[in-house]
């Protein structure tokens, strides 16, 4: 069994070492563990550092993609090398290389297709009182949308088995935690949690600006991801509360209408109208959008398919070339 270890990085050149140095190389159940870092178009020596300390695969990207992009390219890239699990950690030490151990033990066992490592976060120190309860309420959200049970949805420290990664598909530009996830509840996977240890903070996150942009971001990509795979559910609820917004006018010209001989309020009418068909559209909006995810599955399975045939005869070329 193989395992590939990934690491995206952006100008990681202080850190990098460190976390390569953590990794595990001798892991019961697995026969060889290989590292992958992705240089997300740095302007540092991350990539001449990966090299140095014995890093097996370097993937560089010309100019920045942004994280999601890179941990899909490293996972594809990971498929292509035959790994049959791969492990995404962080460029900036954040998390406790030696606790992959516990993480791949799940999909070695054989109970999990994908794994999150649980910081714990309510007993992080240097995590701020702010920062821990958006990660509760983002975790609590992400449990309600995908119907997965996990404490710690936005953890990067994560166990993939490679069926689970020939299935996904990312398309998020801004972080790839929250999809996965519920992709994974949507797509019937097996996901399981694990505890594990984070270092002290070595530098602020790149990955957004401030937290307001982070919420806005983060709260984007759960609409838009579920609305894929429930869009019915999402637009009957907007249909719903339009309609329901637009009976309360109507209902006032009414009694307006009777109590004072009919006069007037016109506005009323129009108004609540207005509304009306307004959910009247969303739920058109609904039923079309259902049409299109129930091609999207077909266009999932095709995609997968394709995927098989593409490393399938990636491995037989190295094959022929090793002969």
């Amino acid at each position: 069994m193989k395992l590939i270890v990934q690491i995206p990085c952006f100008n990681e050149e202080q850190t990098l070492a460190r976390v390569i140095a953590d990794i595990p190389r001798e892991i019961q159940g697995i026969d060889s563990v290989e590292l992958l870092v992705i240089d997300d178009g740095s302007s540092d020596r991350t990539a001449r550092i990966a090299r140095d300390n014995g890093v097996e695969h370097i993937l560089v990207n010309k100019k920045n993609l942004g994280l999601a992009r890179s941990f899909q390219k490293g996972v594809y890239a990971a498929l292509k090398m035959k790994a049959d699990i791969i492990v995404n950690t962080d460029g900036d030490n954040q998390y406790a290389g030696a606790d992959i151990t516990k993480l791949v033990q799940p999909i070695i066992n054989g109970e999990a297709d994908i794994v999150i490592g649980d910081r714990r976060t309510s007993e992080v120190a240097h995590f701020s009182k702010t920062k821990k309860i958006l990660q509760w309420v983002g975790s609590l959200l992400v449990r309600k949308l995908s119907g997965i049970s996990i404490p710690d949805a936005v953890s990067g420290f994560r166990a993939v088995s490679r069926e689970a990664a020939i299935r996904m598909n990312i398309i998020s530009t801004f972080s790839y935690t929250i999809e996965m996830l519920i992709q994974a509840g949507k797509r019937g996977m097996c996901v399981v949690s694990v505890p594990v240890r984070v270092n002290n903070v070595t530098r602020e996150s790149r990955l957004f600006q401030s937290i307001p942009q982070f919420l806005m971001r983060s709260m984007g990509t759960m609409v838009r991801v579920y609305s894929m795979y429930k869009p019915l559910r999402v637009f009957f609820l907007i249909g719903t509360f339009f309609t329901v917004v637009g009976f309360v006018p109507i209902a006032r010209f009414i009694f307006l209408y009777f109590s004072e001989g009919g006069a007037g309020h016109i506005q009323s009418l129009v108004l609540g109208g207005v509304f009306l068909l307004m959910g009247f559209v969303a739920y058109m909006i609904g039923l079309v959008t259902d049409l299109i995810a129930s091609n999207r599955v077909l266009l999932e399975m095709t995609l997968e398919r394709v995927k098989r045939l593409e490393l399938a005869n990636t491995s037989a070329s190295n094959q022929e070339e090793e002969k």
